[in-house]
């Protein structure tokens, strides 16, 4: 997971820098926002100087999905009044795909955080190497623009495996991507996660319901 944050980390970092803006406002961002997609997008805004109104406007539509990132999230194993609100604070994608599956649910408080710790440290580490160096990688590297791609392929696969035969799940998601996307393409990821969940919720309410015959 690490490996995977260090070049998306170069590459914004890098952008901090090509926009006009001091290196040190690529580990600023990523240390205080720590919000990956959001931040690329403060990046212009900033550069734009555009109204603090809109810079949350913006913030709320791409982080709305953490929201439902938090009926999963093991926040009750997680210990102190600071450890919670760091908890919560550093709840990124890739946090919440690492702690919400099978293998993480013995997993104690500590770790979590320690696990959550670990992945902003990396990626506060790439920002700024990629402010301070993004000049020098040579054009002819390529892949690091795909890197995200492959990392949420890697826990896509992952996640489907947890299900272990559970194929009603995967399909009610990819039928609430499509549908999302057909129906409601400025607003994909909020519209696919309401109805996945709406999806999830309805048949929890029919497998309950529904009586058990010995």
């Amino acid at each position: 997971m690490g490996l995977a944050f260090l070049p998306l980390g170069l590459a914004f970092g890098a952008l901090v820098t090509q926009s006009g803006l001091d290196w040190w406002w690529a580990g600023l961002s990523a240390a205080l926002v720590y919000a990956g997609s959001f931040e690329f997008l403060l990046i212009g805004m900033v550069a734009a100087v555009a109204p603090l109104a809109s810079i949350a406007a913006t913030a709320f539509m791409v982080n709305v999905r953490h929201v439902f990132y938090a009926l999963s999230y093991p926040l009750h194993r997680v210990r102190g009044r600071v450890g919670k609100a760091y908890g919560t604070f550093a709840l990124s994608d890739e946090a919440f795909a690492l702690t919400s599956g099978e293998q993480a649910r013995s997993w104690p408080g500590r770790r979590i955080l320690g696990l959550q710790l670990l992945l902003h440290l990396y990626w506060v580490v790439g920002s700024i190497a990629g402010a301070l160096l993004g000049s020098l990688i040579p054009d002819s590297v390529t892949g690091l623009d795909f890197a995200l791609t492959a990392l949420f392929t890697v826990l896509a696969v992952d996640a489907v495996r947890d299900l272990r035969g559970d194929l009603p799940t995967p399909v009610l998601a990819l039928f609430s991507a499509l549908f999302a996307r057909l129906v409601f393409p400025g607003e994909l990821l909020l519209a696919a996660f309401a109805l996945f969940t709406l999806g999830l919720l309805a048949r929890h309410l029919a497998t309950r319901r529904t009586p058990s015959h010995a």
